[in-house]
């Protein structure tokens, strides 16, 4: 239970490696909802960011199964009062001595993670996702986006931010796609519009992803109009695209298009595929657009 941070990204890689299950916890949920996919889940251990503590002070009591809790926080000298005890802390089990951890060898059908939508009805549903589907997921993503250096594309010269949160289907498997490529990451911590903007300037971001409501977010900072945003592509998703907001955005310098996914495709099945004869097409822009490499996708009509 992180914000965006490098520790989540590690997280990412060591706790599949491990040959555990790493449960990204829907920090979005009510109390008993988070209680009721801890149990589900059989999560063994919970990192936690101490602007979370409060949230879990609701959550705990809930909770049926023995859980223990490791301690995240941004300054080391933090230490927040809670009704519940810690076992250790990230920054204390990063200053340890460095010992040699020899990786087992698994199934690739082993779960690496799992995750919990909402769900329409009833209780939050999990959807869990193998070692073999989120390396299929990364090479259709760089298959797709990663070939040319042009446009849309997700390329080696990029500097990678995602604006989506991790918790959701591993910030839609772009860290993974970005680690493969080797290309360098920027973690934004707590989402808030003057620190967005902040480091995409500073950083250099130029590729990113998030949903409609984010990217209005950014547009309407004050800062927005005082930060140069010509290099960056924005990928959206999660629900449709506004021509409006397109428009916006592009007037910005923003390279915006529309993605397609479901939690459950893990997420990505297609994006929209801007050749430069599209470059001004607003409506290319907001098309679903082409299925990614891998995607085996069929279109039905109602009914």
């Amino acid at each position: 239970m992180d914000w965006d941070t490098h520790r989540y990204f590690e997280c990412f890689f060591a706790v599949p490696m491990l040959g555990a299950v790493l449960h990204t916890v829907n920090i979005r949920l009510a109390p008993a909802q988070i209680a009721y996919t801890i149990d589900h889940a059989e999560d063994d251990v919970i990192l936690v960011h101490a602007d979370f503590l409060p949230l879990m002070e609701e959550v705990m009591p809930l909770v049926k199964r023995k859980v223990r809790l490791i301690l995240l926080r941004d300054d080391p000298a933090q230490d927040p009062e809670c009704s519940f005890d810690f076992v250790t802390s990230y920054d204390e089990m990063m200053a340890g001595p460095a010992t040699d951890f020899e990786f087992p060898d698994f199934d690739e059908g082993t779960r690496a993670t799992t995750f919990y939508t909402t769900g329409t009805t009833g209780e939050p549903k999990a959807v869990a996702y193998s070692h073999r589907q989120l390396v299929l997921h990364t090479m259709g993503l760089l298959a797709g986006f990663g070939p040319i250096e042009t446009s849309n594309r997700l390329h080696r010269g990029d500097v990678y931010m995602p604006i989506t949160p991790m918790f959701h289907v591993h910030a839609w498997g772009f860290p993974y796609a970005a680690t493969l490529l080797g290309i360098k990451q920027v973690y934004a911590g707590r989402y808030t519009p003057a620190n967005l903007l902040r480091l995409i300037a500073e950083e250099g971001a130029t590729f990113s992803h998030c949903v409609p409501t984010i990217l209005q977010m950014l547009l309407s900072a004050p800062e927005a109009a005082d930060t140069d945003l010509s290099r960056l592509k924005m990928l959206i998703g999660g629900s449709a695209l506004p021509r409006g907001l397109a428009e916006s955005a592009l007037a910005q310098g923003i390279n915006v298009y529309t993605g397609y996914g479901l939690s459950e495709t893990c997420p990505v099945l297609t994006f929209a595929v801007l050749d430069p004869d599209d470059e001004a097409d607003v409506e290319a822009r907001l098309k679903t657009g082409n299925p990614l490499p891998l995607v085996d996708l069929q279109t039905v009509g109602a009914g």
